[in-house]
């Protein structure tokens, strides 16, 4: 099964001129929510404080959002601060004139491109299980065109309550009747116990809306993806690393998991949380990493090689700290070549049979064009995406370049998450041409 052809027509390996103007597939996106209506509902909960931030989180991604809040939310924040993040009046109740025909249910729920519950108590969940309508927010979710808006819960309440025979009924019916349930956290409440059952944080819950309306077209696809700097011991404190922050590769996972594959990401030792939906190994040096990516790469459809794996590690590691005396030589350390994971991965029978499609990354600090160009052919992939890495390391945007077997394409620059949903669109479209 060989590689997807690439998209120009120029001769294999010859480097094409970079076009000032990027192909129309990576021309500047709009934001991920752009042109989107959703109405926010609050039902009653501490978790209302997290809503806010929700809100200002939807607008903030393009959306219009309209805010219905219960009659028991109204105990946890006030109408006020929801109208201010979200720019719109707040509606509370049925009754409400300000709808022309003085049915705001039908309205609310005709402009709707989604609804979200976020929080939805246990209280909410069992009106939904048994169609209930005696206030506007079950109201409008009942008169919902179900084909075409969405319902989506992020359920909020007491551990014993998440766990109690009735709401796991309850919303099990929920969900029989066309919701989506986004799931609960786990952690401290505000009851001080600890458990399942706290509501999503703010970004979870805006991942999933976004990836409830982004198309699947990774959907069967396994995904396995290493970020990151690895990390060389010289002794039990020391080592040898390097500034990547692992932002692009876990963008690129998170990008993966909503366009609808299952993804693996293997991460070297950084600051960052596990995108929503993935699953994650961490491993420390260069040897774990190729060990854990061999694993993978056994099951897996695409390998995307993001992580900025060190060249060389210390020939021996000292068992113990390495002293600083006054008088005392400066230690000398000698080094032994790293494995070439991207390079071992990609002479795999698999990677040569096209049962895996191989996609590597250089971070170069200069001559990009020169030293990518080279690196894609000495890896021997069908792509490769290079970039300036001290522009980039550590920041939220960055500037990409793609390379494959008919020169190079520039992408304009951009936040790493744009950057991420754009690549994963390339390789969803070369991926179809298999």
């Amino acid at each position: 099964m060989p590689y997807p052809k690439p998209h120009t027509g120029q001769a294999p390996d010859t480097p094409s001129p970079t076009s000032s103007t990027p192909p129309a597939q990576f021309a500047a996106q709009p934001l991920e929510l752009a042109g989107k209506h959703i109405v926010l509902g609050l039902t009653g909960g501490i978790a209302c404080y997290k809503s806010a931030e929700l809100c200002r989180l939807l607008t903030k991604a393009g959306a219009r959002v309209q805010v219905v809040m219960t009659e028991a939310a109204c105990q946890f924040i006030t109408p006020v601060t929801m109208q201010a993040l979200s720019g719109r009046p707040v509606f509370l109740s049925q009754w409400d004139s300000r709808a022309s025909d003085n049915m705001a249910h039908i309205q609310l729920s005709r402009e709707a491109d989604a609804l979200v519950l976020a929080p939805c108590s246990a209280d909410f969940i069992a009106r939904l299980a048994q169609g209930r309508a005696d206030e506007l927010l079950s109201l409008l979710c009942l008169a919902r065109p179900l084909e075409r808006v969405p319902l989506l819960i992020a359920p909020a309440m007491n551990r014993e309550m998440w766990q109690h025979p009735s709401t796991v009924r309850n919303l099990r019916q929920v969900v029989q009747d066309g919701a989506f349930s986004l799931g609960v956290g786990c952690g401290e409440q505000a009851c001080g116990e600890t458990g399942d059952g706290r509501m999503l944080e703010p970004p979870e819950i805006l991942h999933e809306i976004i990836a409830h309306f982004t198309p699947k077209t990774l959907a069967g696809k396994r995904l396995l993806i290493t970020a990151g700097p690895t990390f060389e011991a010289i002794d039990p404190v020391r080592g040898i690393t390097n500034r990547s922050s692992g932002k692009m590769g876990f963008a690129i996972a998170q990008a993966a998991q909503a366009a609808g594959a299952a993804v693996t990401l293997i991460s070297g030792p950084v600051a960052l949380p596990t995108p929503r939906g993935v699953a994650r190994i961490d491993v420390q040096s260069a040897q774990q990493m190729l060990q854990a990516t061999l694993a993978e790469a056994e099951r897996s459809d695409v390998f995307i090689a993001t992580a900025a794996v060190a060249d060389w590690r210390p020939a021996e590691v000292a068992h113990s700290k390495i002293k600083k005396t006054a008088g005392q030589a400066t230690p000398t350390l000698e080094f032994v070549e790293n494995p070439d994971i991207l390079a071992t991965i990609a002479a795999s029978e698999r990677a040569r049979s096209g049962l895996l499609y191989c996609v590597g990354f250089a971070a170069e600090s200069d001559n990009l064009i020169e030293h990518a160009s080279a690196k894609r052919l000495r890896k021997g992939i069908p792509l490769l995406v290079g970039n300036i890495g001290p522009a980039t390391f550590g920041q939220d945007d960055n500037q990409l370049t793609l390379f494959d077997a008919h020169g190079h394409t520039e992408l304009p620059r951009a936040s790493k998450t744009t950057l991420a949903r754009h690549l994963m669109a390339e390789i969803a479209a070369r991926l179809s041409k298999d």
